[in-house]
């Protein structure tokens, strides 16, 4: 198992990018969580096989219809066996 911790920037807060994101984490089988921050930007963890986090990464990079990414950061984090994804409040 991976997990990745995510900051994308952007124009990437009111283009539904958060609960696109949720869609296609569920299609790719990742769990995880998403939510904005008060500076703009959007922050994530996304859990599962590489291939799996690989492809909503992939996804990241671009967002959603009306998005405009301009910089997505990926760290590593210790895997935690959570499952399913939700959308959390902003912080």
């Amino acid at each position: 198992m991976r997990r990745v911790h995510v900051i994308v920037s952007g124009e990437v807060q009111g283009v539904g990018y958060r609960y696109t994101l949720r869609l296609e984490a569920a299609e790719a089988g990742v769990a995880g969580w998403v939510r904005n921050r008060r500076d703009g930007t959007v922050e994530a963890e996304l859990e599962g096989t590489d291939e799996q986090v690989d492809s909503v990464l992939a996804w990241m990079a671009e967002g959603p219809p009306g998005s405009r990414v301009t910089d997505a950061r990926v760290t590593d984090a210790a895997p935690t066996g959570s499952r399913g994804f939700e959308v959390r409040t902003t912080v």
